[in-house]
């Protein structure tokens, strides 16, 4: 597979990445099960793979641990995540992630769905969830500094001018780009100070399904580093291997219709994550 710049980091990673949000029991996926498919996922040549304490419990965690033993673990990058907005309570998120992954380091440590100015600042303040990435860092407990957001690109653009994180997690489905765009307001910047960026909800909660492959080759021909994308059955792996393994980048006539073709379906509904509320009816208003 296509292997690509991480930013500035010096790492190479695959054109397409795992999401492990879903190799869990809540979405009828078994332990069995989870372990073959991130082992085939490494043997197709996927090596970076994200996950998080809050993804079904931990349980997420703990099955990609369990997937990298027998000398797995060093072929590929883990990045998981603080939904703590506070040192003292992203270092015990930590602690408990690094035992469910059975390691002692993880590659990335990432600020988990940052929205709004408020909790960049909470996370900037004394105390705040920065100084457990810095000390963690500084420990070697953490290879690399990243943060993530769904919803508005400005507050992530705000992030960067306060701090040089190596990479960054946004929403970059072909539906993300008709509100609250991170391709547009958010990627300039990045390429620009050498921030990594995924991209992520390709297939925005599997409203693109009709799609599929246009869905995934819109995110994958865009200039980031890597997309990742959940995988709960060995044959959505095989499906996404098969795009990426044989991957073309859309052109702009091909882009142009696609969006003409799921325009309808731009929707806070759709897009909850850019919605007032999960579920609801009306857009995030957002300040910045």
């Amino acid at each position: 597979m296509k292997q690509q710049p991480f930013g500035r980091t010096g790492w190479e990673v695959p054109l397409l990445s795992f999401g492990a949000q879903r190799i869990v029991d809540e979405h009828n996926c078994t332990e069995e099960e989870a372990i073959q498919i991130v082992h085939t996922a490494i043997e197709h040549g996927i090596t970076y793979f994200d996950t998080a304490p809050s993804y079904s419990d931990g349980q997420s965690e703990y099955r990609l641990g369990l997937s990298l033993t027998e000398g797995r673990r060093a072929q590929v990058r883990i990045a998981t995540k603080t939904h703590d907005r506070t040192r003292d309570g992203s270092l015990k998120l930590l602690e408990g992630s690094l035992k469910r992954l059975q390691t002692d380091y993880v590659d990335e440590w990432r600020l988990h769905n940052i929205v709004t100015v408020e909790e960049l600042d909470r996370i900037f303040a004394k105390g705040g969830a920065i100084e457990a990435l810095q000390q963690m860092q500084a420990e070697g407990v953490v290879k690399k500094l990243s943060i993530s957001g769904h919803t508005n690109p400005q507050v992530l653009v705000e992030a960067l001018r306060r701090f040089d994180f190596d990479s960054s997690l946004v929403a970059l489905s072909a539906l993300d780009h008709h509100i609250y765009s991170f391709a547009h307001e958010f990627l300039p910047l990045a390429r620009e100070k050498g921030v990594a960026v995924v991209g992520m909800k390709v297939m925005a909660l599997g409203k693109l399904a009709p799609w599929y492959e246009k869905a995934l080759r819109y995110t994958l021909s865009l200039p980031i580093s890597t997309t990742i994308v959940g995988m709960e059955t060995m044959e959505q792996l095989e499906r996404n291997l098969a795009v990426a393994e044989n991957f073309t980048p859309m052109d702009e006539l091909e882009r142009l219709e696609f969006w003409k073709e799921i325009l309808h379906l731009a929707r806070p509904e759709t897009l909850p994550w850019k919605a007032q509320e999960w579920g609801g009816d009306t857009w995030y208003k957002r300040d910045a």
